[in-house]
């Protein structure tokens, strides 16, 4: 059992060495982390456009059944 978690724990640290992180080693303070930066700010700023598409067409449908409804 222990040498299933140990070959378990050493291909996963093998495979962690094999990925890309988003950072630069060789750069410092915030300049190390521009790409991470970068897709967070992408992210965040599809979670708004996505939020106000939902929103005009959650409101615009609303209005559109209450005045089919009078």
């Amino acid at each position: 059992m222990i040498a299933k978690i140990r070959t378990y724990i050493s291909e996963v640290f093998l495979e962690l060495k094999k990925a890309t992180w988003p950072w630069d080693p060789k750069e410092s303070g915030f300049a190390k982390y521009k790409e991470l930066n970068d897709s967070t700010i992408v992210v965040f700023v599809a979670m708004l456009l996505l939020g106000a598409f939902v929103a005009f067409f959650d409101f615009s449908l609303r209005w559109a059944f209450e005045a089919l409804a009078h």
